[in-house]
């Protein structure tokens, strides 16, 4: 006859089941505060604190307005890019998705197609450029790595084709103004703001919705969640859609911040956005990862790098730390899930050398 005794003391509890191991359980607020989130956003307070007691003029509202108008295009990415790395896919061709929506922006408003059009237009290349890269996973079932590696280099190259070496420029000034403008003395963008909307879908898309609850069994198992009725290729399909269509949308505000439209915009932003989605929790096996996770590894990222900026570092260094940052994000789960497996397993064996002792 089994016994269960579950034996409280401040915030943890242990339980016991006769022949089996005793079990400490954690609270809730406890595992909270000891989250891989709570660590990014510990981690995050260091830096800010770090930077703004130590950093030269970065304790100003000048700052805080460069720093989220750099964060911008990484954040709008990061929010579809983790839900195609949860369910074990990745999206490389994002930098240069915005690269060829800028090289098509600037040629349609020099040829003087009205800027509301262009607008338009450029929001459903991504979506058809996100579909392509879609259909090529999904229905001719090839792996996303390669598939978005000859993508990144086709979509890149068709910018070229598009725009050549030139930059277009002279771009509605009430539009240009808009992109950088600030929420009144706080330094914020009042882009922000539609940032934040994309966000809050997102995230209300994968955690509050059966939809992005499949998206995690996707992750876990393809094989299994297909036989439970998740529709495997539709779902994938969709979420390589949004990368596209989101990323024509920083392309967008990356042409209009800057008021430049080049072939080479953006060029290498798939390296930071991926880094900050790893960073904020994602696994890049799949199946793991949370939307305040990510918002949370992209203001490290930005913060840090914008740090690294002030203090005069060069750019190698800035793409020496976003690299480590990325290969620290793969590799620090790893080495912490086989710290808790040794762990696990000599308190295993002390516990059954104990019992066997009192026997």
């Amino acid at each position: 006859m089994s016994e269960r005794t579950i034996i409280r003391s401040g915030e943890s509890a242990t339980t016991t089941t006769a022949g089996a191991l005793p079990l400490r359980v954690r609270s809730r607020w406890t595992r909270i505060l000891l989250s891989r989130d709570a660590v990014m956003f510990y981690a995050l307070i260091a830096v800010v604190v770090y930077a703004y007691t130590q950093v030269p003029y970065f304790a100003s509202t000048q700052t805080v307005g460069f720093l989220l108008l750099d964060v911008i295009p990484i954040l709008l990415i990061a929010m579809p890019m983790a839900l195609v790395i949860i369910t074990g896919e990745i999206d490389l061709s994002v930098a240069s998705t915005v690269g060829l929506t800028s090289a098509v922006m600037g040629v349609l408003f020099q040829a003087g197609v009205p800027i509301g059009l262009v607008l338009v237009l450029c929001l459903l290349l991504g979506t058809f450029l996100g579909a392509f890269n879609g259909f090529l996973v999904t229905t001719l079932g090839l792996p996303s790595l390669a598939v978005t590696i000859g993508t990144l280099a086709l979509y890149r190259g068709f910018a070229l084709v598009v725009i050549g070496d030139n930059a277009v420029a002279n771009f509605p000034q009430e539009l240009t103004r808009f992109s950088t403008s600030k929420l009144g003395d706080t330094g914020i963008p009042v882009v922000m703001l539609l940032v934040l909307v994309v966000a809050l879908f997102f995230g209300v898309l994968l955690h509050f919705t059966p939809f992005g609850r499949a998206l995690f069994a996707l992750g876990f198992n393809k094989e299994a969640a297909a036989f439970v009725g998740i529709r495997v290729g539709r779902a994938k399909f969709w979420l390589f859609v949004s990368t596209g269509l989101v990323s024509s949308l920083a392309g967008i505000f990356w042409t209009l911040r800057y008021s430049s439209a080049r072939s080479d915009n953006a060029t290498g932003i798939e390296l930071a956005v991926i880094a900050a989605v790893l960073l904020g929790g994602v696994s890049i096996f799949g199946g793991k990862g949370s939307i305040p996770g990510v918002i949370i590894g992209v203001l490290l990222i930005g913060t840090i790098n914008y740090t690294l900026r002030l203090a005069r570092f060069s750019d190698v260094v800035l793409s020496i730390v976003t690299g480590a940052l990325l290969i620290a994000s793969v590799v620090a789960p790893s080495i912490a899930e086989w710290a808790r497996g040794r762990l696990h397993a000599r308190r295993t064996t002390r516990l059954e050398l104990q019992k066997a002792a009192a026997q």
